[in-house]
C-alpha cells in the first residue's frame, strides 16, 4: 500500500491501531445499548398497565429476547473489549496489541453478527406480529426449535463467539508477551489482571455455546434428536450445556467491571488499592468457581436433592471472593482523602448497588427459596442490579475516568453529576419494585398480568423511561467532550499523583503495513 495513513472511512475499516479499534468497539456498544434500550422501553410501555396495550404477545416476547441478547452480546461485552483495546497496551507499556490485524477482524465481525440477529424481525409478514426470535435470551429447547428462522440466530451466535475468542487470544498474547521490562504479573494494574482472567474464561466457554447451538441446528435441519424427547433426547441437556456457558458468561461481563472500579477508587481515595494480591486471587477464585455452579439456574428441573445441595453450597461459596472485593474497595476508601468527581460517584454507586444484586443472588442460590423466586420478577430485579448497576455503571464510570486521556478534553463535570443522579434515582425506581412483584409471584416474560401488580409496574415503567432518557444526556456529554472543552492536564485527576497509571502510549515505530526497517 502506498498510503500508510488512510483517512476517512478507510482509516476505520483497515485500522490496526488499538486505540481506533477500542473506539470502534465502544461506539458499537453504545449504539447497541440504545437499540436494546429502545426494546426495553417497548417492554415497559406494554407493562405500564395490565391488559394488552400496544403490541402483540409474540412481538413482546421478541422484544424480551432481543433486548437480552443485544445487551449481553452487543452492548456490555463489546464495551469491555473496547476498554481492553484502549487501556491494556497503555497500562503494560506496549506499542499496540500483539495481533493488530486479528484485532481489526474481531471487531468487524460484530456488526454483521448483530445484523443477522435482528434481520428476521423485518422478514415477511406483519412487522408487529414479531418475526424475530421470541423464545427468551436463553433460547431453551424445545421452544426455540419451533422457530422457522433459527439458522439466522445460530449463525449470529457463532459469529459473536468467533469474535470473542479472537479478541481473547489477542489480549492474552499481548499481556504475556508485550509487558514493559520490569512489569511482572503481580505489578500489573488490576484492570489488566481482570481482563487476562476474563480472556481465559471466554476461550473456555464460547466453544460450549457453539456446541449447544450446533446441536440445535442439527436437531432442526438434519434430523438429530439431542434435545427432542420423542427421539430419545433430553430437553434438560440443553439447559446443562447452555448454563455451563451461561454462568461463566455472567462473570465475563462483571470481572472487567471489577477491574475498572479497582482503578477508579484508589485514584479518588488518594490511597493505593487495599489488598492488591487478595484482589488478584479473588478474581481467579471467582473465575474458577463460575464453572462449577451452573445448575443453580436449574433447581426446578427435578434434579436429585444431592445435586441441589451441592449447587447451593457452591453458589454460596462464590459469594466469598466477591465479598473480599467489596471489602477491599471499602477499605481503600476508608480514611482516604476522598473527592467525589463523576467517575467516583459511578464507582461508589457500583459498589453499593452491585452488592444489592449480590445479596439477592445469594437468596436465589439457595435451592428451597429459589423454588419460590424462580422465573418471577425477583430474578429480573436481581440480574439487572448485577448487570445494569454493576457492569453498565462500571462502563460509564470508565468512560468518564478515561475520556480526558482519550480525547485530551475534560467532560462537563456538572452535566456528568446530573447524569449520575438522574440515572441512579431512576434505575432504583425501575428495578427495586420488581423485587416486590416478584416475591408476590408475578412471572417474568409475560405481556399481561394480574391487576394486583399494577401499581408497582407503573412505578417501574416510569423509572425505566427516565433511565432511558438519561442515557441520551450521556451521549450528549460524550460528543461535547470529543468536540472540545477544557483541555485535560497531563495528570488528569489532581492529587492522585503516582497512583493513577501514568505509562504513556508511544506511537508504534512502524505501521504494521510494511516490515520495519532493521537498524
Amino acid at each position: 500500500m502506498s498510503d500508510h495513513h488512510p483517512t476517512g472511512i478507510k482509516r476505520w475499516l483497515f485500522t490496526t491501531n488499538h486505540k481506533d479499534i477500542g473506539t470502534l468497539y465502544l461506539w458499537f456498544a453504545f449504539i447497541m445499548l440504545l437499540v436494546g434500550g429502545s426494546m426495553a422501553m417497548v417492554i415497559r410501555a406494554e407493562l405500564y398497565q395490565p391488559g394488552m396495550q400496544i403490541v402483540e404477545p409474540n412481538f413482546f416476547n421478541m422484544m424480551t429476547t432481543l433486548h437480552g441478547l443485544i445487551m449481553v452480546f452487543g452492548a456490555i461485552m463489546p464495551a469491555m473489549v473496547g476498554f481492553a483495546n484502549w487501556q491494556v497496551p497503555m497500562m503494560i507499556g506496549a506499542p499496540d496489541m500483539a495481533l493488530p490485524r486479528l484485532n481489526n477482524w474481531s471487531f468487524w465481525i460484530l456488526p454483521f453478527a448483530a445484523t443477522l440477529l435482528v434481520a428476521p424481525m423485518f422478514m415477511g409478514g406483519d412487522f408487529l406480529q414479531g418475526q424475530g426470535p421470541a423464545f427468551g435470551w436463553t433460547f431453551y429447547e424445545p421452544l426455540s426449535g419451533q422457530y422457522n428462522k433459527l439458522a439466522f440466530f445460530i449463525f449470529a451466535v457463532h459469529l459473536l463467539g468467533f469474535s470473542s475468542i479472537m479478541g481473547s487470544i489477542n489480549i492474552i498474547a499481548t499481556i504475556f508477551n508485550m509487558r514493559a521490562p520490569g512489569m511482572t504479573l503481580m505489578k500489573m494494574p488490576l484492570f489488566v489482571w481482570t481482563w487476562l482472567i476474563t480472556a481465559f474464561l471466554l476461550i473456555a466457554v464460547m466453544p460450549v455455546l457453539a456446541g449447544a447451538v450446533t446441536m440445535m441446528l442439527t436437531d432442526k435441519y438434519f434430523g438429530t434428536s439431542f434435545f427432542d424427547a420423542a427421539g430419545g433426547g433430553d430437553p434438560v441437556l440443553f439447559q446443562h450445556v447452555f448454563w455451563f456457558f451461561g454462568h461463566p458468561e455472567v462473570y465475563i461481563m462483571i470481572l472487567p467491571a471489577f477491574g475498572i472500579i479497582s482503578q477508579i477508587i484508589p485514584t479518588f481515595a488518594r490511597k493505593p488499592l487495599f489488598g492488591y494480591a487478595s484482589m488478584v486471587y479473588a478474581t481467579a477464585a471467582i473465575a474458577f468457581l463460575s464453572f462449577i455452579v451452573w445448575a443453580h439456574h436449574m433447581f426446578t428441573v427435578g434434579m436429585p436433592v444431592a445435586g441441589e445441595l451441592y449447587f447451593t453450597y457452591a453458589t454460596v461459596m462464590i459469594a466469598v471472593p466477591t465479598a473480599v472485593k467489596v471489602f477491599n474497595w471499602t477499605a481503600t476508601m476508608w480514611k482516604g482523602a476522598m473527592t467525589f468527581e463523576t467517575p467516583m460517584l459511578w464507582a461508589i454507586g457500583f459498589v453499593f448497588m452491585f452488592t444489592i444484586g449480590g445479596f439477592t443472588g445469594l437468596m436465589l442460590g439457595v435451592a428451597p427459596t429459589d423454588f419460590q423466586y424462580h422465573d418471577t420478577y425477583f430474578v429480573v430485579a436481581h440480574f439487572h442490579y448485577v448487570l445494569v448497576t454493576g457492569a453498565l455503571y462500571a462502563i460509564i464510570a470508565g468512560v468518564y475516568f478515561w475520556i480526558p486521556k482519550w480525547t485530551g478534553n475534560m467532560y462537563n463535570e456538572k452535566l456528568g453529576k446530573l447524569h449520575f443522579w438522574l440515572s441512579t434515582i431512576s434505575v432504583n425506581v425501575l428495578f427495586f419494585p420488581q423485587h416486590f412483584v416478584g416475591l408476590e409471584g408475578m412471572p417474568r416474560r409475560i405481556p399481561d398480568y394480574n391487576p394486583m401488580f399494577a401499581d408497582w409496574n407503573m412505578i417501574s415503567s416510569l423509572g425505566g423511561f427516565t433511565f432511558g432518557a438519561s442515557q441520551i444526556l450521556f451521549l450528549f456529554i460524550v460528543i461535547m467532550t470529543i468536540k472540545g472543552g477544557k483541555k485535560a492536564e497531563a495528570k488528569v485527576w489532581e492529587g492522585a499523583e503516582g497512583l493513577e497509571w501514568t505509562i504513556p502510549s508511544p506511537a508504534p515505530y512502524h505501521t504494521f503495513e510494511t516490515a520495519p526497517e532493521i537498524k
